[in-house]
């Protein structure tokens, strides 16, 4: 686009949301337009960068002029933003986890007439780091993998969204399915490691904000992919290149990948 990308984000009171916010006002690339919320919001009628801020918090009560929504939001706002997206042709790049059967289904759909672009995780090196897994995967088929991540003590699902996208690259990277060849708990005596699997194995505790290794490991010798995160803002920040580089794509599903593709 010639012009810079109008941009909303959907759940822009949240943590996620307000990193966003916090770069897209120095980024040329963009013209927020939108900064969404939940109607029970306290945020809600609020200024977005303080007193003097035109730009407030709001709903999706006029949802034109839109380019692009980026959403983490929950379930809900999710929904909601996809129907913004399907009136008006936005793309939509979302980050929103937990979905049900129903809204899988419901954005595979929209990815018919829409640009839709999800990720458990927005990191570029988390990006990197899936594609040189799965890679690896593919190369060396008769070695082990397992997959180690740790997060703080308040995250309360395991294994973490992305481990979960390291374990489906590694196994694509192999044409099975992780559900055939996941294991998540070791402990007793499971036995012998049953070949092909890809095991996982969860830390929790402190402030860690993420951390990401697949070791691949063969006789006499190991290969270690890691990934460490040390600040949040680089999820916001891959997100808007995914803002970016979305803005005018053809409609489809698409990844992370495909926008650290674009810059092999």
């Amino acid at each position: 686009m010639t012009r810079p990308v109008r941009l909303a984000i959907s759940g822009a009171s949240g943590r996620m949301g307000l990193a966003l916010l916090n770069l897209v006002r120095d980024d040329e690339r963009f013209e927020l337009v939108r900064a969404v919320v939940s109607a029970q919001s306290a945020r809600l009628g609020k200024a977005a960068y303080g007193d003097v801020s035109a730009l407030r918090f709001t709903g999706w009560d006029e949802p034109s002029g839109v380019d692009v929504v980026i959403d983490f939001s929950g379930p809900e706002g999710l929904a909601a933003a996809l129907d913004v997206c399907e009136a008006t042709g936005a793309a939509l790049v979302t980050g929103t986890t937990g979905l049900d059967a129903a809204m899988e289904h419901r954005l595979a759909h929209a990815a018919e007439r829409i640009a839709v672009l999800r990720a458990a995780n927005f990191s570029l090196g988390v990006a990197v780091l899936t594609r040189l897994l799965r890679e690896a995967s593919a190369a060396l088929p008769g070695w082990d993998i397992d997959i180690v991540e740790a997060h703080h003590n308040r995250k309360e699902d395991a294994p973490s969204g992305t481990a979960l996208a390291l374990g489906h690259a590694a196994a694509a990277g192999r044409d099975v399915k992780l559900e055939d060849v996941a294991v998540y708990a070791r402990e007793g005596r499971p036995g012998a490691r049953e070949l092909g699997t890809i095991g996982f194995a969860v830390v929790r505790g402190g402030d860690i904000v993420g951390e990401h290794q697949a070791l691949i490991m063969g006789q006499g010798e190991r290969i270690e992919l890691g990934h460490r995160a040390t600040d949040r803002s680089i999820f916001a920040r891959g997100a808007l290149e995914a803002g970016a580089w979305i803005a005018g794509r053809a409609p489809g599903t698409w990844a992370i990948e495909d926008v650290i593709a674009a810059k092999v």
